[in-house]
C-alpha cells in the first residue's frame, strides 16, 4: 500500500474511531431532568413570539385551531440514536396542556442537533387526537405534513387542507433535520 493512501485512510478512519470510542459516554443515561411548568412557558412564549414574526407562518397561525410548540428538541446519535424534547399545546395564546416527544431512530446517523418544532392543528378532529390520546404515535391518526422553507412561503389560506403542518425552526448541530417517523407525543405534567 502507498503511503500517501495509508495517510488517506488515517486521515478517514480517526474520526469515526475517536467518535465511536466516545460515543458510550455520549450515551450514557443520565438522570433525567424534567422542566417545570414556568420554563416550558417561558421557551413556548419566546418561540412564540419568533414564530409569530415569520411570513411564512402567518397563514397557518391565522387558520390553526390550535398550536403544539417544543421550543428545544435535542437529537443525536450514533447509529442508534434518539431526541426528547417538552413543550404546551395552545389555543390563541392560552395553554392547553403539556406534552413531550420522544423517538428512536436506527441506521446510519452520527452527530446531534437541537431545533424547535411547531404543529399547526388545522381541524378539530386532529386536534380531539392529540388531546385525548394518551400517547400519539405520529403517522398513527392525522396525517402530519412536514414543511420545508420553501413550501412553508408557497402556502396561502385556500392551500391549506391538511390536519396538521409540521415546520421546524432555531436549528442548530451537526444532522440534517428532525425526523417525525417512529415519534410519540404523550402528555405530562410538570411541576
Amino acid at each position: 500500500m502507498r503511503d500517501t493512501t495509508r495517510r488517506h485512510l488515517a486521515t478517514r478512519l480517526l474520526p469515526a474511531t475517536a467518535l465511536a470510542l466516545a460515543a458510550p459516554a455520549l450515551l450514557r443515561p443520565r438522570p433525567a431532568q424534567a422542566a417545570t411548568r414556568a420554563e416550558i412557558d417561558a421557551e413556548v412564549r419566546a418561540a412564540l413570539v419568533s414564530l409569530r414574526q415569520r411570513e411564512e407562518t402567518r397563514n397557518l397561525f391565522r387558520q390553526a385551531r390550535a398550536t403544539l410548540i417544543f421550543p428545544r428538541i435535542i437529537q443525536g446519535g450514533f447509529i442508534v440514536g434518539g431526541q426528547y424534547g417538552e413543550g404546551a399545546a395552545l389555543r390563541g395564546d392560552t395553554i392547553q396542556g403539556y406534552y413531550n416527544i420522544a423517538g428512536a431512530s436506527f441506521g446510519l446517523l452520527v452527530g446531534a442537533q437541537a431545533a424547535g418544532l411547531a404543529m399547526f392543528f388545522m381541524t378539530d378532529e386532529a386536534l380531539a387526537a392529540l388531546m385525548r390520546a394518551d400517547g400519539w404515535e405520529i403517522g398513527t391518526g392525522p396525517s402530519v405534513v412536514v414543511l420545508d422553507r420553501g413550501d412553508q412561503v408557497n402556502f396561502t389560506a385556500t392551500t391549506l387542507r391538511e390536519p396538521v403542518y409540521a415546520i421546524t425552526f432555531n436549528q442548530q448541530g451537526l444532522m440534517a433535520s428532525i425526523s417525525l417517523n417512529g415519534t410519540k407525543i404523550t402528555r405530562i405534567n410538570p411541576s
